[in-house]
């Protein structure tokens, strides 16, 4: 990574690489190819500077004369640097003028590598270098790597297209970087652990060099405190051995703070000191960056803060007392919310909730927040106000509690009778929404319908919340049902109530339920284009609402799935995974789910189980309910068993688990599993038919098929097409399995449905080959694959113009543009532009 050594058997001792390193191609291409004649590499320690700048010399022209100046950030006078220098270029004169002379005259082409620049400001040596600069020769070529930006002329050398810039953050290692070092591991096992070790270090070169050398557990939570005890030590001298005391004991504070910037350090450390402090830090590149890309908001590094963090801190309770005030003061509910509970003030914690909404729960670790108070203080949480039984609920639900989340909703019986029958009718109301969805999440659909539509008779104009999440649930239940005009109607009324109100929050989580609609409708690109400007919107915002976030990655990453667009689709599951799992959401369950299919796409299903087996563990670790859970989990592994031609198992958990959803007493499917059961019905049927004890299969499938036709479930239809060809190949009826190849085909290529074709062939390669000789050929149907401004906009791709082009050309918006680009690529079930184009040629359509 960044460790270095140097090379005495040779003459110009310069360094050479680690045994360990990792290269960075990306970073050293463009190093390369950079025809600036000052490169500057700034970023803290341990940012892998010395290895680029190494990677970068291994790679010098063969005419080019390298010198190599090592100065371990020392601070010098401008005489030493100058003598130093000197004697590595091998010059005669030594002092400034000379220097500068030689410098400006040189004619030979010359790399000069300064290695770990002056790490403390020093005017005179600043000024110097920034003359050296401006003079040297244009065959001469610096390469400086600095945690420190100098106190230079950028500006002029940046326009002078002079000076090609490197920061630190393009230096962190990426998740394909990290996996390359764990070759020794089969390929999914490399890419899970690269994962986890990137969600860790963020990518920091040193934390993942550490993070290697101690073969962490990482199915753990916590870091072994060998692991620990390295990078406090390697902190204490890299870090804080050249900061005050003072500087030292504020850089701590900063990092036990999720953000902060200049105003809330003056108010921790003093009026006049505190913004000081913060400069200083910066300036001398102690791990300090935006907080979520934000121009006014700072954090540490959070590698390095979460380790700081588990450190022992006696007086870390007055600080995050100081850090609430100030975050009240300025009205931030949720931070001083945060402070309150760190410093165990837990009074002051549930007063503070009295400011919060629903759409906090949708902050970062929210609901995290508050499920650890209310396993402090629950009973006088729940008994404050009935807006925090609300949002306690809320928050129960969310995290999978169902348990606790019906004791919650019980203690608004406690705020009866109110003083107003008006006042009596809407708490009633507001009960009758939360149980609709305690009950709706747990699988009692006539309970859940009856108590949303009770609810909606009373709730008034100001409880427009309650009436969205009310219309939520009628919108998911009919999704269930298969009802998708009236869910779409109950989505359009919802989203017209959130859009009224200007909350984005609740417009991007009711864009899901219509996320869902489209899917089931068969439009998966249109439910991505939907998503995807969703996700924009909320990226905008200053809190970003990293729950909802990760349950659109997961809605993105099933989508991407559909459209056999895998490594898409893996980027989304893991970003959602990781979102949702640092939240505590129950939806976790899905990014599990969808890393598994990728598994057994490649067909290792090894890996694809343990993917089940972690997303059970985590359940039950969390106390989720297993009928949150069981019939997904079981419904992925019998895909996977009929894969592999382990059919009694999938007859077995099939048979089960239509008991469970069908007959008496049954409860409904999980919401976010829209067409569980008809897929249960069909694996079933498959499972059956390969074991000869099949009644009445193809009736049986015609019938679903009947059934999803009404429904316009065309994504489900698309699936029972293909179950039929594959019945009636097994059943020796070559003619009808030829017919519904054909049309399953046809589906899957018009609305994208590429995965359904990919389970087919794992499951039984024989038929396509031996049915039909070109069953997926739909060049017949290709055009009614793009609309015709689509096909405008893809021609003019094929062309080479760029969106902006495309934009001015068609005298449409960049944002339309972008959309029609979205919209192509899953139509076409391509990644990049050049994809497209090459399959529109193969579908014969005009470009």
């Amino acid at each position: 990574m960044t460790a270095m050594t140097h090379a005495p058997d040779r003459a110009d001792f310069l360094p050479r690489l680690s045994s360990h390193h990792l290269a960075r191609p990306r970073l050293c291409g463009a190093l390369l190819e950079s025809a600036a004649r000052v490169k500057l590499v700034c970023a803290p320690a341990g940012s892998g500077k010395t290895a680029l700048l190494t990677e970068c010399l291994l790679q010098a022209p063969v005419n080019c004369t390298l010198c190599w100046l090592p100065l371990a950030g020392s601070s010098l006078s401008v005489g030493e640097f100058c003598e130093r220098l000197a004697r590595t270029m091998g010059l005669t004169g030594a002092d400034e003028t000379s220097l500068l002379y030689e410098l400006a005259r040189r004619t030979s082409t010359t790399w000069v590598l300064i290695d770990d620049y002056c790490r403390y400001p020093e005017p005179a040596l600043d000024a110097f270098l920034d003359r050296m600069l401006a003079v040297s020769s244009p065959a001469l070529t610096w390469w400086i790597g600095t945690r420190r930006r100098p106190s230079c002329n950028w500006p002029r050398l940046l326009l002078d297209d002079a000076l090609y810039e490197c920061e630190g953050a393009a230096l962190a290692l990426t998740r394909d970087e990290i996996a390359q070092a764990l070759r020794h591991l089969p390929p999914a096992q490399a890419d899970s652990v690269a994962g986890r070790i990137f969600q860790r270090s963020g990518g920091w070169c040193a934390g993942v060099r550490m993070l290697l050398m101690q073969k962490c557990d990482w199915s753990q939570k916590t870091l072994p405190q060998q692991r620990m005890d390295t990078l406090l030590d390697y902190l204490q001298h890299e870090l804080f051995s050249g900061l005050s005391p003072e500087l030292a004991e504020a850089w701590r504070v900063l990092a036990h703070l999720p953000r902060f910037n200049a105003e809330l350090c003056e108010h921790l450390f003093g009026a006049g000191e505190g913004a000081q402090y913060l400069r200083t830090l910066q300036v001398l590149g102690c791990f300090i960056e935006p907080w979520n890309d934000s121009a006014d908001w700072l954090q540490v590094c959070p590698s390095l803060s979460h380790v700081i963090r588990e450190e022992q801190w006696p007086s870390g309770r007055s600080w995050h007392r100081r850090a609430c005030q100030w975050f009240a003061a300025a009205n931030d509910w949720r931070s001083a919310f945060e402070q309150a509970l760190l410093a165990e003030e837990h009074e002051a914690a549930i007063s503070l909730l009295q400011h919060f909404s629903f759409e906090h729960l949708f902050e970062e670790q929210t609901v995290v927040l508050l499920l650890r108070l209310h396993e402090i203080r629950g009973g006088e949480l729940t008994m404050s106000s009935p807006q925090l039984v609300g949002l306690m609920t809320a928050a129960l639900l969310f995290a999978g509690r169902f348990e606790q989340a019906g004791q919650c909703i019980a203690r608004l019986s406690c705020f009866l009778p109110q003083s107003s029958a008006q006042g009596e009718c809407q708490l009633i109301a507001r009960w009758q929404a939360l149980s609709g969805w305690l009950a709706h999440l747990e699988g009692r659909m006539e309970a859940a319908q009856e108590h949303f539509s009770q609810a909606l008779e009373v709730l008034d104009a100001d409880s427009w919340i309650a009436r969205a999440m009310c219309l939520s649930g009628l919108t998911q239940q009919a999704l269930l049902r298969g009802e998708l005009d009236v869910a779409h109607a109950c989505n359009r009324q919802a989203l017209c109530l959130a859009r009224a109100q200007g909350s984005l929050v609740f417009e991007a989580l009711l864009e899901l339920d219509h996320a869902q609609l489209l899917e089931q409708r068969g439009t998966a690109s249109r439910a991505e284009s939907l998503l995807a400007n969703v996700h924009d919107l909320l990226g905008k915002q200053s809190n970003r609402p990293t729950p909802l976030m990760g349950r659109i990655a997961l809605r993105r990453g099933r989508l991407a799935l559909s459209q056999g667009l895998d490594a898409r689709a893996a980027g989304f599951f893991q970003a959602g995974l990781e979102d949702c799992k640092r939240n505590h959401d129950k939806r976790v369950l899905y990014g599990f789910i969808g890393l598994a299919q990728l598994a057994a796409n490649q067909a290792d299903y090894e890996q694809a189980f343990v993917c089940l087996r972690d997303a059970e563990r985590l359940m039950q670790l969390r106390q989720i309910p297993d009928t949150v859970y069981r019939g997904a989990l079981l419904h992925a592994s019998s895909l996977f068993w009929l894969q592999q031609g382990r059919n009694e198992l999938v007859c077995e958990a099939m048979t089960r688990l239509l008991r469970h959803y069908q007959g008496p007493g049954a409860l409904q499917a999980p919401p976010a599993t829209l067409e569980l059961v008809p897929r249960i019905e069909y694996l079933l049927i498959l499972a059956e038919v390969e074991l000869h004890k099949a009644h009445c299969p193809i009736a049986r499938l015609q019938q679903l098929l009947e059934t999803a036709r009404h429904c316009r479930m065309l994504s489900l239809e698309t699936d029972l097409h293909l179950a039929l060809a594959e019945v009636a190949f097994a059943l020796g009826d070559e003619l009808l399995a030829r017919s519904h190849l054909q049309a399953g085909c046809e589906m899957a290529s018009l609305h994208g449905l590429h995965q359904a074709l990919h389970e087919l062939k794992m499951r039984r390669p024989e038929l396509i080959d031996g049915v039909a000789e070109t069953p997926c050929a739909v060049s017949s149907s290709g055009g009614a694959l793009l609309s015709q401004r689509e096909l405008e906009v893809l021609r003019l791709i094929a062309k080479g113009y760029s969106n902006q082009q495309i934009a001015d050309q068609l005298f449409i918006s960049l944002h339309t543009v972008k959309t029609h680009a979205r919209r192509i690529h899953g139509k076409l079930g391509v990644e990049r532009r050049t994809q497209a184009v090459a399959s529109a040629k193969i579908l014969g359509l005009d470009v």
